[in-house]
């Protein structure tokens, strides 16, 4: 395993991209977020579906990957979402994040057509041989797209090698499907927890590398990960259970950003809340007191 990989692992939260007023990028509150993030213990940073990644320009994919990397300061592997509708525009942010530092790549595949697997191996495959940095296969059926077999999953890493494929599988059901994956590689893979937290105790045990979860809860997860290796099943259990009621309510991609950014701000790292719409999820009164009871409870568990 090369030195790269081995810095992909452990917890790797997907930051959150705050905005100005006017949806303009707010960097001064990015650095804090991710100097936060580092700060409680994360093992790197993930630019992904959850920074709003699919409703940034071209031109702000690069400048956010170039700031990133750059903010990360060697603390921990930055890895960047490169997915796109063509291989051509895949090939071109992966180009250009290899080149501003990033540590590791992660796709989805393309979310406008129903791709056939002979079409989605040829995307991959180009994203893979197109840069000398590991890709994260991101199977985002839950949000976008249909299921990747294992078949087809075992068939890039067996082709390309597990230092140059790794995994965020995120098709229900995690756990033996995750577990398929892992034999069908001969227990080489790298494969990553995709569901916020909310499968990490199954997932742990059946070999995860690690964890890609939101950047908000990340007092909860690093604690979480930490018992896990520790081998300490009460502290996580007892973790893992509000957390996962949490999590629970989160059941879109919108649902991800809202309930996130919200938790941002409670916790002084964000000023607004502000998604780019337009969106499919708002916070009502109901939903932000529970969500604002579950934090503060799982606070209080991690304390």
């Amino acid at each position: 395993m090369s030195d790269t990989t081995k810095s992909i692992r452990g917890v790797l939260p997907v930051f959150q991209t705050p905005y100005h007023e006017d949806e303009s990028i707010d960097f001064e509150t990015l650095t804090r977020e991710i100097d936060w993030l580092f700060e409680q213990g994360a093992n790197g940073i993930v630019l992904a579906m959850v920074s709003e990644v699919l409703r940034l320009a071209s031109d702000e994919r690069d400048q956010l990957a170039e700031y990133v990397c750059k903010a990360a300061n060697g603390r921990g592997a930055v890895i960047i979402s490169v997915g796109a509708e063509s291989s051509h525009t895949a090939e071109r942010h992966a180009w250009h994040a290899q080149s501003v530092g990033a540590g590791g790549l992660m796709a989805i595949p393309p979310v406008s057509i129903a791709a056939t697997e002979a079409e989605l191996r040829d995307y991959y495959s180009r994203l893979i041989r197109s840069v000398d940095i590991p890709v994260i296969v991101q199977d985002a059926s839950g949000y976008v797209g249909k299921p990747m077999s294992i078949e087809f999953q075992a068939g890039l890493m067996n082709e390309y090698g597990p230092e140059r494929v790794m995994f965020k599988p995120e098709a229900p059901p995690i756990g033996p499907r995750l577990t398929e994956l892992h034999e069908a590689t001969g227990n080489r893979a790298s494969v990553f927890e995709g569901t916020g937290g909310v499968a990490l105790l199954d997932s742990y045990q059946r070999g995860v590398a690690g964890t890609i979860p939101g950047a908000d809860l990340i007092k909860a997860i690093v604690p979480l990960w930490k018992a896990l290796e520790d081998g300490d099943a009460a502290t996580a259990e007892r973790i893992h259970k509000p957390l996962a009621e949490l999590i629970s309510i989160q059941t879109s991609l919108d649902g991800f950003l809202t309930v996130e950014k919200h938790l941002l701000v409670r916790q002084g790292i964000f000023k607004n809340e502000i998604v780019r719409g337009p969106r499919a999820f708002q916070l009502d009164d109901a939903t932000r007191g529970r969500v604002n009871l579950l934090f503060d409870q799982l606070m209080e568990t991690c304390n």
